[in-house]
């Protein structure tokens, strides 16, 4: 029987390796580069996951109308998570196994890369600059491991450090998903202040879904908070802000720059107005783009017939990124010469004035920097040059 056992068990080993190694091999032909991501399309965080994949989409457009790179065509698999764990799952599976991609680009969501990620990189299939800025996404380093963004992490510890430096704040709170994505901000809240000797003052916790936050801001409006950090998304950042405002609670409230969207600069009535955010990107508005900027919004709006969010900005950056690693891979694409043409990109500046991107053996996080944001008048305004701790 245990003869048996350690049989069972070399065979599933074989077949894993066997597996992964085929995965490694797919997603190239002579004619073809297949790449893939697992997002949201139709769940609470579809205004990152359309726009993201939409920008994506439209710069490999651009170079596969222009014969693609060194003589191949990207083709792009999008498979719709809905921001779960278990379709996030479902969805890598069949990029992996059936769409043999040959590199995860731009996926979302935290928990949702953190379930794929280990079974995607026993494959062979680098995780390129996904739509989370979670530490898990670069650290520990791993040679298929590349991130764009600065992380949560570092960009709440820079922000808190400079609401307490340079704005005296002294009763700093957190309000927080309950999630992976939340326990970063909240580490990097306590973090930061323990450097500073000083302590968190409350906390509360919710759910992604949760639309009433009356409770929790009452309890934070209690505890003379004068620094709330979020680490929410969209709905969960606009719905506290609001709520605080109608309770006639006067607070600065920061958030990630997974708060960094048009919906929450634009809410109505202005009710966002004065919000704060840590970002690595700067967004860009139409009337007071540049020529190339205005260039990227008139394709959009003919491709996909409505306006680029800041996640379509960012999703055709990435893809630019992407397209630059292939480009210096070279016409013999392999994993080891794609990865080793993402480590070569020096001195990158997005076309929207983002900061600048390094990339080394070492080093597969471009910038470990954010800005701080605020909104004005309804819209994004920069606060700061790009910020550390």
């Amino acid at each position: 029987m245990k003869t048996l056992k350690l049989a069972i068990a070399a065979a599933a080993g074989m077949s894993i390796a066997a597996m992964a190694a085929t995965a490694a091999a797919g997603g190239v032909s002579d004619k073809e580069i297949v790449l893939g991501t697992h997002t949201d399309l139709s769940g609470p965080a579809a205004t990152w996951g359309v726009g993201s994949t939409n920008g994506i989409r439209l710069r490999f457009k651009e170079v596969n109308d222009n014969g693609g790179v060194n003589g191949r065509k990207i083709r792009f698999v999008v498979e719709d998570s809905q921001y779960q764990v278990p379709r996030a799952v479902q969805a890598a599976n069949k990029l992996i196994n059936r769409d043999r991609i040959f590199a995860m680009v731009g996926a979302l969501g935290t928990p949702m890369n953190n379930a794929v990620m280990k079974r995607q990189l026993a494959a062979g299939i680098p995780n390129l600059f996904p739509f989370t800025a979670s530490q898990q996404m670069v650290r520990p380093f791993h040679k298929m491991k590349f991130g764009a963004f600065p992380t949560y992490y570092d960009q709440i510890r820079a922000g808190v450090k400079f609401f307490v430096e340079k704005r005296g704040k002294k009763a700093v709170c957190a309000m927080y998903q309950d999630t992976d994505y939340g326990q970063e901000i909240l580490d990097a809240v306590t973090d930061q202040l323990k450097a500073m000797n000083m302590s968190l003052v409350a906390r509360t916790a919710h759910k992604p879904t949760d639309s009433d936050f009356t409770s929790s801001i009452a309890k934070l409006q209690k505890a003379n908070c004068d620094l709330v950090v979020l680490g929410s998304i969209v709905r969960d950042t606009i719905i506290p802000v609001a709520t605080a405002k109608k309770m006639g609670w006067k607070v600065d409230f920061l958030g990630s720059t997974a708060s960094l969207d048009f919906y929450v600069s634009g809410a109505k009535g202005g009710i966002t107005e004065g919000y704060y955010a840590m970002s690595q990107f700067l967004p860009a508005y139409e009337d007071t783009a540049s020529p190339i900027v205005k260039k990227f919004f008139a394709d959009y709006r003919a491709a996909y017939g409505k306006e680029p969010n800041i996640a379509a900005q960012v999703g055709y950056m990435i893809g630019d990124l992407v397209v630059m690693g292939l480009d210096r891979a070279g016409r013999k694409l392999t994993t080891d010469s794609f990865i080793k043409g993402l480590e070569s990109i020096k001195g990158y500046r997005d076309i929207f004035g983002g900061p600048e991107l390094n990339f080394s053996a070492d080093q597969h996080l471009g910038t470990d920097k954010a800005f701080l944001m605020q909104v004005r008048k309804g819209r994004w305004e920069r606060v700061t040059q790009p910020l550390s701790y």
